[in-house]
């Protein structure tokens, strides 16, 4: 008979904006977010109640990138192990300090809480922004950000030591900014249902390394790859159930992997499979602003890529990013789009992530 899963109080470490609060204490200052917080902190308090509820899961919404946002239950025992693996992974220990300027809404805000209640850090909060270091003067041990907000960050990542970046791949562009910083720089991969990351790599490093790097996969985790190439995730720890990716990999030793792209995004253009990703990789260097590829319908290729570039229309600029794309080295025949759109606003997930498919349709109408 497996034993009921019993929440253990908060870490004598842990810290909230330099106050330490137990379980019992925490609950208060959960309501009192909720009533007179901002509305970050009504999110924060919404869950830090759901987390001391004797429930054994947690409900948390998956952002809607990758297809239809949907709420998915998560074990309470599983947020507790995942935090564990990330102090081991980054060696984070105890009276660390962090900052957390993510929304608790998802899984990567709920995560930061959960770490630092767990592990023991001390936590100061800010609101969710793009510009999450403005106004700071302090350094923190240990921080979470998108790849937007570390691209606003730059100039201020002084003040972070170590510095986790998800939700999105990160461009080689950013990649090179964060080169020769003190900061040490890792993009994370995973999903909800991995409990946020399992995997990371190291963005800025002393070697110069002309081919992308691999994932690292974080403690008690095991990858495998099915007949389309993609990543089969198997970590008891932190998920039930043995996970079915559609991210195409290559795996490189039983800890190391490559991520090449979603197969939802695999274009088909006459019989070649291009990966829009990787294409995007080499796209970045020339093009600033938000872009992405996809594929759509043609009578002679069945597919042909496309690009989506975030600008408002204009003939001069239209022509010059044609000339920049075909100017790009390293880029093969078939990578080059077969149109280029100039788009004033593209359709985002609640959280903020580029919708490529409602771009697309709302283009086609």
């Amino acid at each position: 008979m497996i034993d009921k899963f019993c929440l253990p109080d908060t870490h004598k470490g842990f810290k909230i904006n330099k106050l330490h609060f137990s379980n019992e204490d925490l609950a208060k200052v959960a309501y009192n977010f909720i009533k007179e917080g901002e509305p970050h902190e009504g999110e924060i308090g919404d869950f830090i109640l759901n987390w001391l509820k004797p429930s054994e899961f947690i409900v948390v919404n998956t952002s809607g990138s990758t297809g239809k946002a949907k709420k998915v239950k998560v074990r309470k025992e599983h947020m507790i192990n995942s935090a564990i693996a990330t102090g081991d992974f980054f060696e984070m220990e105890a009276g660390c300090t962090a900052l957390m300027c993510l929304p608790a809404k998802y899984i990567a805000g709920k995560m930061m809480l959960v770490r630092a209640m767990v592990l023991g850090w001390e936590l100061d909060l800010v609101p969710p922004s793009s510009n999450p270091l403005d106004n700071l003067y302090k350094t923190y041990d240990f921080c979470a950000m998108t790849p937007f907000q570390l691209d606003n960050s730059i100039s201020r990542l002084h003040l972070i030591k170590k510095l986790i970046v998800g939700g999105g791949a990160v461009s080689p562009k950013l990649q090179e900014m964060v080169q020769g910083l003190n900061t040490k720089v890792y993009e994370t991969f995973g999903m909800t249902e991995t409990v946020s990351h399992m995997a990371a790599k190291k963005l800025n490093t002393k070697k110069n390394k002309k081919k992308p790097a691999p994932f690292k996969v974080m403690p008690n985790v095991h990858i495998s790859k099915d007949k389309r190439d993609c990543l089969i995730i198997n970590a008891p720890t932190i998920a039930d159930e043995v996970l079915v990716t559609n991210d195409v990999v290559e795996i490189l030793t039983y800890k190391k992997f490559l991520w090449k792209g979603r197969i939802d995004n695999v274009v088909n253009s006459g019989g070649i499979k291009l990966y829009p990703e990787n294409i995007e990789r080499k796209l970045s260097a020339v093009i600033d602003g938000r872009f992405f590829l996809i594929g759509m319908p043609d009578d002679a290729l069945g597919e042909k890529l496309v690009l989506f570039i975030e600008a408002d229309f204009s003939e001069e600029l239209l022509s010059e990013l044609k000339e920049r794309v075909h100017s790009v080295k390293h880029l093969d025949k078939y990578e080059i789009p077969k149109k280029i759109y100039l788009i004033g606003k593209f359709e985002e997930t609640p959280n903020g992530k580029i919708h490529r498919k409602n771009t697309l349709r709302s283009k086609i109408k």
